[in-house]
């Protein structure tokens, strides 16, 4: 019942409205979490009648927004929606009850719900109303609108993405541990940004410590682009999560004296005590239940060479967001992850990139992990 329309099947138009409708949905990706960013357009008469996307959970959704802007000129319209509208009553009311009312004549939907246990509903509610429904126009333009979203959903777990920052050879601190600053002010700010769409921030006691970090989101820092676009307020403090096996932090580190919501994962029977039968962390575990408690999504890594190759390691990774600094450090240097266990080439991990750019004076690599058995 949800089979994809070929794009063949699809006018110019209908190219132009969903492409609108995730431009819409973009904007939600600093507020939104944990819900999806969706972005809705109503057209009549090859008119933009009604538009909006989704601020923020348990605020409308970006259905509810387009039709209040439509009114009465949402009868006999086209929706496009980047996301299949919701089924069910939450904290609002289901969606696709809210465009059968407004009496659309035809739906037009990105992707289908990725929750299985919701999967198909809202379109099949729309078409027993005898509403037009067709899937799948710029379906890989909506799936990357919501990585995060969309992994819980199917798997239960977050959406991981592991920024890592060295010199050009491959150095992540000199060897008596400095490493402030290897990259450029640009590259900082852009850290700043990725921070302030991620959900959580998962780190060890040892970054904190070494770099006295808050790790949280500072309004100050983050790119021009972004102020001009939100409000300081706007903006949510991702969770900041600590692996703190040995329990080292103290509550003088900046960590303590900044807004946002602190997690400490440790034996202590006051944190979270997930440790598996060799007193280590059990990172699957701790990223799960983390998930879970604390609606995480989408996590932002940032930490040393020994957790970054047990994120690897444990197949943990998603993404890998490396910057690399027109800088050298020599081989004495703190490498940028730790060991992998690897005696032979057949065993080294491959990645596919997906993204070079420029960065200030720095280059940021985007890159995935071609997923195979690790020795």
């Amino acid at each position: 019942m949800t089979q994809h329309t070929p794009e063949r099947a699809f006018s110019d138009l209908d190219f132009a409205m969903m492409s609108r409708a995730i431009k819409l949905a973009r904007r939600g990706i600093y507020t939104t979490a944990p819900n999806p960013n969706v972005g809705c357009v109503i057209v009549r008469d090859e008119e933009i009648v009604g538009e909006g996307y989704h601020h923020r959970a348990g605020e409308p959704h970006a259905e509810v927004h387009a039709m209040r802007m439509a009114g009465e000129k949402a009868v006999g319209a086209t929706a496009y929606v980047t996301l299949e509208p919701c089924s069910h009553y939450g904290r609002t009311p289901p969606c696709a009850e809210g465009l059968i009312k407004a009496k659309v004549a035809r739906v037009v939907c990105a992707m289908v719900d990725p929750n299985p246990k919701v999967a198909g509903r809202g379109i099949q509610m729309l078409r027993d109303a005898g509403i037009e429904v067709q899937i799948g126009l710029l379906e890989q333009d909506a799936l990357a609108l919501n990585p995060g979203f969309i992994k819980y959903m199917r798997t239960g777990m977050p959406f991981v993405q592991l920024k890592m920052a060295a010199s050009l050879d491959g150095q992540s601190a000199l060897s008596n541990g400095q490493s402030q600053w290897i990259t450029s002010p640009a590259a900082r700010q852009d850290v700043q940004r990725y921070r302030a769409m991620s959900g959580g921030i998962l780190s060890t006691s040892k970054t904190v410590i070494d770099d006295n970090a808050s790790l949280n989101v500072r309004w100050d820092d983050l790119p021009t682009s972004v102020q001009a676009q939100y409000l300081r307020e706007e903006l949510r403090q991702p969770v900041r999560v600590i692996l703190d096996r040995q329990k080292h932090l103290t509550d003088a580190l900046k960590l303590f004296h900044t807004d946002g919501e602190r997690v400490i994962v440790s034996p202590d029977e006051d944190c979270i005590p997930l440790l598996d039968g060799a007193d280590q962390i059990d990172l699957s575990t701790t990223l799960k239940r983390i998930s879970d408690e604390h609606h995480i999504n989408h996590l932002w890594v940032e930490a040393g060479a020994t957790l970054a190759s047990a994120m690897i390691k444990a197949n943990l990774v998603d993404e890998l967001i490396v910057y690399l600094a027109p800088k050298l450090m020599g081989s004495d240097g703190r490498g940028l992850i730790g060991a992998l266990g690897l005696s032979a080439m057949a065993d080294v991990i491959d990645l596919n990139i997906t993204d070079v750019r420029m960065v200030g004076v720095d280059i940021r690599i985007t890159a995935t992990i071609k997923r195979k058995e690790l020795r």
